[in-house]
């Protein structure tokens, strides 16, 4: 649609002359076109090119006087004819008019950043309404989308947007029109350099792998260890879990004990290994009977194995396959149970190992039956030396971790709360942080049997006031000038503002000079009003924050231990009396500042006046969120309940995809494992905006009635299909016989399935006549049970792991060998040398990150000195030392081997996968923000409901945020191949992303405080606007549809992608335009006399209407600035995302250059 061809598509007739040259003017900032209102001949016709004609093509009719700007005048012969003079014989396809005549596409106002705006219209010599601008009043608050539409300018300016629409635009029938326009070049280095800023704090440290810091590294955590274990409860945790293994330990020395227990006395040891004391007193009950069910069920299984395979001749020829068939079938299901089910991890390990030994152990033909008793019985003695412990030395009764979890979220909100700060990207990770602890801590102790002061139930309640808390916390503005002072405001602005006439020297000097002390002097009054007030506000929250922390710490046992000091008050009346105090002084003060005749009624002009208004407003919601806090904890006082026991308090349905904090640990994998949780939980979420389908509005009356006469005809439970069928597809045996097959195929299966053939490999010679004895004696079956509880339903491990698991197999091995050599076995010898090698060892399983590690040292030593013990003199000690020790390094070969080369976990690959997941999954959120808080109609609004659950739903997201980036720590433990994986542009597109996500947020909350006029009040301008607000929303979802795609299939991003900037900019021009239009109607209904009355229909206001008006909506200019401030951040936060993601991802390119460049390659090839 250049000047070269006609908007009818019809060329020109012969014996025209020539198109003339165009002539185009270059502005002061940037080389953009001007537009302007082409002259127009007495039947209202356009007389230029570029005119629209009457019927299909017509210039829009302007409300009010438009100023007459600069255009581009095409020059045309005299006998050239206009085509568009008779526009019925001319198809024009889907072009309509456009709405604003003969101007570049959004690019109307765009300026150099250091020079003003223009002064508008309507501003110049026509003074504005005095009256408070609200969301029924105007369409936009006044000047407010000027400072906007200055934000954007910084981002176009380096786009080539100099094409004329000549007064008419593509409609497509009413679908989306994408505005594309050529990238701009973008500064890799600079890109990664800004993007080294968003690394997570892991990254600061030295990297895994190196072997130059290898040996500080462990020598620094040494010391670590050894300062944490003697400050802190670690190390009672340490003292209670060694002893759970030292006590049996010490009874298998003892030859009376041992040899009563029999030849496997190491499985008590073990049994108490398992489930070490080191935890709280519910989950040791819960793991201890979890525990024995577990072992029954499998020594039963194994039993009916046994039994099968001895019933008859036959079956005892091929006692082999018999028993295989079983012991395959059996760790399949316990493997897929595992992986379904993190609840009953305690309970199919001992199943499976169980299982395994029956399987395995003494085979022949000849069954042993003495075995099961000589298993079952030490199983169940160490499970009972371990409760013992657990409930004699410091017993937890569950309130340690949730007042670990209150108290560090209580030390984060004062951080949160010193206000105000630079921005610290730190404090925000840790609100975050904190947000998805406090859940995990109410969960934890609702899981299992508690016996506190606390009930779940009202842990609970507080859980949900401090994530109230938090969150009004992370819509905080930081920085702020409210508390600089007057007098250094005014000399700052003093000097900006002569900066700013000394620049623009075109600009009228008094009206520039009466807007900025106009602006200084409600900023000096802002100030001076609110910074005392408001310092007073947050120095009682702070103060309120200790209080709760005391409290709540004191009814926990734990304040001598964690904190707070002894000199931090507990009166929570007091500090909620003076909270309360605070707010009423506040919000009196804030009263009269707004009814003050000194404070200008359009105080939305002045974008340092909203900025302060942004920060106190929410500092005064954060304070009603921390009062229904502080009456929270005041009632939780006053009840003072007693200790007592507490069951389970959490949905048994539920209850099975989680498991006590100690569990998560020792199962190991727990990065991966919440990881993997976190995003089932959201796509668990998410189906349900992933299914909905858009209903389009009825156009109609036609339209409407026969939408409604549809709707009463079908029933809308019942979906549609095909064959007719009248019940819904999802009652289908056909589609519950689809659902199985497609849950066989995820993860779990593929677990099963690895178990079973690596677990089958590995018994093979336990079968055979030719490998038995040697198979048994050697007892190196060990092998398969090491790989049943190495092998992770997710991550397996990496190089680092195997050779750390190979190591510490090895010296388990090797210590228990020396230790039985060292005195000829002597049991005291033994147990000293036990003592020395299982402390660091039991704490490494227990306590640090190393679990499986620690778990394979400490299951070599004791097996080999145990069995050592046992054997006597009957077998070569330093053969049983030596090949336990290999079965146990094959074991753990074989687990990770089979993690790696069958369906493997790749850090990158998920991390990337879940990138655009989330992308995806903001998108949603986008579309479901824009659809339920802001283009609703009248009666449609937004119930408390939808608010909760878009705050469930939000939580969730932050939870997938955090656990990300853990994700993102596990990519520097991978050794890559091809080249080092760099970890810049996800970091910094996971921090796109959280930032895109925030804004959405900020969103829909100022949205519930200024409600936009859309759809209700005015229909002419809905509809003026509503192709603007579809271009500007669908750019945005095109485009995260379009890099999520891009995440997930690991393809090139293209280069030009709907320009979302544009797009927001023609909205917020077309808003700017309309707005002095209505301001121009409402001037001449003044001056008419029609104005009063047609104010007070619209605001129904009586006695009382006036004060209900203010009392809801008295800051909708504020609120108002805020949600458009958040929409352009969106599309700001937008360009970052498709920078990084093409950073990763690639571009494709196809401008001729890059033709050219591969032409080449070709030549030179």
């Amino acid at each position: 649609m250049e000047g070269s061809q006609q908007p009818g598509g019809a060329d020109p007739p012969q014996g025209t002359t020539p198109k003339p040259t165009i002539e185009r003017r270059r502005s002061r900032a940037l080389s953009v076109l001007k537009s302007s209102k082409p002259k127009v001949n007495d039947e209202g016709q356009s007389s230029g090119a570029g005119g629209v004609a009457k019927g299909i093509l017509h210039r829009r009719p302007t409300l009010g006087p438009r100023k007459k700007e600069k255009h581009i005048q095409i020059e045309e012969g005299p006998q050239r004819p206009n085509p568009l003079v008779n526009a019925s014989s001319i198809y024009m396809g889907s072009y309509g008019p456009s709405p604003s005549a003969s101007r570049p596409i959004s690019m109307r106002s765009l300026r150099s950043p250091g020079s003003p705006r223009s002064p508008r219209p309507s501003a110049i010599g026509t003074p504005r309404h005095s009256g408070m601008a609200t969301p029924r009043h105007s369409l936009s608050a006044m000047g407010m989308n000027t400072v906007h539409l200055e934000d954007l300018d910084h981002l176009l300016r380096d786009l080539n947007v100099h094409l004329e629409t000549y007064g008419i635009q593509e409609m497509r029938d009413g679908f989306f029109d994408a505005p594309f326009f050529k990238p701009p070049k973008t500064d890799k280095e600079e890109l990664m350099r800004s993007a080294r800023d968003t690394l997570p704090a892991s990254f600061r440290k030295k990297h895994p792998l190196s072997v130059s810091h290898f040996l500080p590294k462990q020598w620094h955590e040494l010391k670590s260890v050894v300062r944490r274990l003697m400050t802190t409860r670690a190390g009672i945790k340490l003292t209670k879990s060694f002893l759970g293994f030292f006590i049996p330990y010490i009874l298998c020395l003892i030859p009376v004990v041992g040899n009563w227990v029999g030849r496997y006395r190491y499985i008590m040891v073990l049994s108490a290994l398992f489930n070490h004391p080191g935890r709280t007193v519910g989950a040791q009950i819960d793991g201890a009977v979890l525990t024995i069910m577990g072992t029954c069920t499998g020594l039963g299984w194994g039993a009916l194995a046994l039994y099968v395979s001895d019933s008859t001749s036959v079956a005892e020829s091929g006692y082999g396959g018999v028993l295989a068939a079983f012991l395959i079938i059996f760790m399949g299901v316990m493997a897929s149970l595992r992986s379904y089910f993190i609840r009953i991890y305690q309970f199919v390990v001992p199943a499976g190992i169980a299982a395994m030994f029956c399987c395995l152990a003494e085979t022949g033909r000849n069954v042993t039956w003495e075995k099961l008793l000589a298993y079952g019985i030490p199983w169940a003695l160490g499970q009972g030396i371990s409760l013992i412990v657990c409930f004699a030395i410091a017993p937890d009764g569950g309130s340690r971790q949730i007042a670990l979890a209150l108290f560090d979220a209580f030390r984060v909100v004062q951080e949160g709360l010193t206000l105000p700060r630079t921005e610290n990207q730190s404090i925000h990770r840790q609100l975050s942080w904190t947000f998805v602890n406090l859940s995990q801590a109410y969960r934890d102790l609702a899981l299992d049997i508690s016996y506190t002061r606390f009930a779940p139930a009202d842990i609970a309640e507080v859980r949900n006031a401090m994530q109230a808390v938090v969150r009004s916390l992370l819509s905080l503005k930081t920085e702020t000038e409210l508390f600089s002072g007057a007098e250094n405001n005014n000399n700052q602005r003093d000097d900006s503002g002569d900066g700013d006439v000394v620049v623009n020297i075109e600009e009228p000097r008094s009206r520039q000079a009466s807007t900025g002390t106009i602006e200084e002097q409600a900023v000096n009054l802002v100030i001076k009003t609110l910074a005392a007030p408001t310092e007073q506000l947050l120095a009682d929250m702070r103060d309120g924050i200790d209080c709760c922390n005391a409290v709540l710490l004191g009814m926990s046992g734990y304040r001598k231990y964690i904190g707070p000091p002894p000199e931090v008050s507990s009166d929570v009346l007091g500090s909620l009396v003076n909270l309360r105090k605070a707010k009423i002084r506040f919000d009196k003060l804030h009263k009269e500042l707004v009814n003050d005749e000194a404070f200008p009624a359009t105080f939305s002009n002045y974008p340092d006046v909203v900025e302060l208004f942004l920060f106190v407003n929410p500092v005064r919601q954060t304070a009603d969120s921390l009062e229904a806090l502080l009456v929270l904890v005041m009632k939780m006082q006053q009840s003072q309940k007693k200790w007592q026991v507490y069951l389970p308090h959490y949905p048994f349905h539920k209850s099975l995809q989680r498991t006590n904090a100690q569990v998560r640990h020792d199962r190991g994998g727990m990065t991966t494992g919440l990881f993997f949780r976190s995003q089932r939980e959201l796509n668990a979420l998410m189906i349900g905006a992933q299914k909905s389908t858009f209903q389009p509005l009825p156009r109609n009356k036609a339209e409407e009635s026969a939408t409604a006469s549809s709707h009463e005809s079908d029933d809308g439970d019942e979906d549609v299909i095909i064959d007719n069928e009248m019940s819904s597809p999802k009652k289908t045996f056909r589609y519950k016989l689809w659902k199985v097959l497609h849950r066989a195929q995820g993860f779990e299966m593929r677990y099963a399935l690895k178990v079973a053939i690596v677990v089958s490999m590995l018994s093979v010679p336990a079968w055979l006549e030719q490998s038995r004895k040697w198979y048994n004696d050697y007892q190196s079956w060990w092998a398969v049970i090491v790989v049943w509880i190495m092998v992770h339903p997710r991550t397996g491990g990496n190089i680092q792991d195997l050779f750390t698991r190979s190591f510490c197999a090895i010296l388990g091995a090797i210590w228990g060998g020396v230790a039985h050599a060292a005195r000829d076995g002597h049991p005291v010898v033994v147990a000293v040398f036990a003592a020395i090698y299982m402390i660091p060892m039991v704490y490494r399983y227990t306590q640090s990150s190393h679990t499986r590690s620690g778990l394979v040292g400490c299951l070599s030593f004791i097996i080999v000195s145990l069995d050592l013990q046992a054997q006597g003199n009957r077998l070569s000690n330093i053969n049983i030392a030596w090949t336990l020790g290999v079965a146990f390094v094959v074991g753990v070969i074989s687990a990770i081997l089979v993690s790696w080369l069958l369906w493997p976990f790749v850090a990158r690959h998920e991390l990337r996968k879940s990138l655009s997941g989330m992308i995806y999954y903001s998108a949603l959120i986008y579309r479901g923000v824009v659809a339920q808080y802001i283009y609703y109609e009248e009666g449609d609004e937004p119930t408390q409901e939808d608010i909760t659950r878009s705050e469930m739903l939000e939580g969730r997201l932050r939870e997938a945020f955090v656990r990300m980036r853990h994700l993102l720590a596990l990519t520097r433990h991978e050794i890559r191949l091809r080249e080092p994986f760099n970890p810049l542009p996800y970091s910094a597109l996971i921090e796109s992303c959280e930032a895109f996500f925030e804004n959405l947020v900020e969103v829909r909350q100022f949205s519930l405080y200024f409600h936009p006029n859309f759809m209700s009040q005015n229909e002419a301008v809905s509809n003026e606007l509503l192709p603007l607000r579809r271009d500007a929303v669908a750019s945005i979802l095109m485009t995260l549809y379009i890099l999520a795609g891009a995440l997930r299939g690991k393809r090139r991003v293209p280069r030009y992608l709907p320009s979302a900037m544009v797009a927001r900019k023609r909205l917020l021009d077309r808003m700017e335009e309309l707005e002095m239009e209505q301001q121009e109607e409402e001037r001449h209904k003044e001056d008419g006399g029609e104005h009063d009355e047609a104010q007070g229909k619209r605001n129904n206001q009586g006695p009382g209407g006036q004060t209900a008006e203010e009392s809801g909506m008295r800051f909708a200019q504020v609120y108002q600035f805020a949600y458009s401030k958040g929409l352009t951040q969106c599309v700001e936060h937008l360009e970052q995302l498709q920078k990084y993601t093409k950073a990763i991802c690639g571009e494709v390119g196809f401008d001729p250059d890059d033709f050219a460049e591969v032409e080449h390659k070709i030549e030179d090839e």
